[in-house]
C-alpha cells in the first residue's frame, strides 16, 4: 500500500511493501532474547565470537550461530584479526534502536521517570 498519509500527519507515503517486509525481518531477528543482547553487546564495541559467548553466556556454537543469521541480514559485519574473525554492527541505525528501546524499558524496570519516544 503506498499513496496515503503517513501515520505521523507529514503527508508521506506509507513504506513500500519491500522496505516493511525488510524491517519485519529485522525486527523478527532481534525479536530473539540472545540476538538483542549480542546486538546490545556488539553496540558497546566490537569483539570476538568467543568475547561475546562469555559476555552474554551462550554457548559458542549457539553465539556462532547467531552471528551468521545477524550477518546475513546486514546487521554486523566480521573483519578479520590475525586469526579470528570480529565481529561489530554494520548499521548505526539498528544501534540507535537497540539503545533506545532496551535503555527504555531498563529504565522503566529500575522505576526511572522515561521520556516519551517524542522527545528522544
Amino acid at each position: 500500500m503506498t499513496g496515503g498519509t503517513g501515520t505521523d500527519g507529514s503527508g508521506s507515503d506509507d513504506p513500500s511493501a519491500e522496505v516493511l517486509a525488510e524491517a519485519a525481518g529485522a525486527f523478527g531477528l532481534l525479536a530473539s532474547p540472545a540476538r538483542l543482547h549480542i546486538m546490545w553487546a556488539l553496540a558497546q564495541g566490537e569483539s570476538d565470537v568467543t568475547g561475546l559467548a562469555e559476555r552474554v553466556g551462550g554457548a559458542l556454537p549457539a553465539v556462532s550461530q547467531h552471528l551468521t543469521k545477524l550477518r546475513l541480514a546486514g546487521l554486523v559485519r566480521a573483519r578479520r584479526e590475525g586469526r579470528r574473525q570480529v565481529y561489530l554492527v554494520d548499521d548505526a541505525d539498528i544501534v540507535t534502536v537497540v539503545r533506545l528501546l532496551v535503555g527504555r524499558l531498563s529504565d522503566r524496570a529500575e522505576g526511572t521517570p522515561v521520556r516519551h519516544l517524542r522527545g528522544v
